[in-house]
């Protein structure tokens, strides 16, 4: 019974973290565009992701 004392304030501390970064990635526009990301990967476009990663023409 005291092991409640302390599963239950852990538990729903557990559950604002959860809450908080859920929250965190709405404000950050995590989940604006999930169609266009689902299509990217099927399209055949090669191109760098940075400029350390672009060709170099000798």
């Amino acid at each position: 019974m005291e092991s409640l004392y302390i599963l239950i304030p852990l538990s729903a501390l557990l559950v604002l973290l959860i809450i908080g970064i859920f929250g965190w990635a709405l404000s950050r526009g995590q989940f604006d565009d999930l169609e266009r990301e689902g299509e990217r990967i099927l399209t055949d476009e090669a191109g760098p992701v940075d400029a350390g990663q672009a060709r170099r023409e000798d």
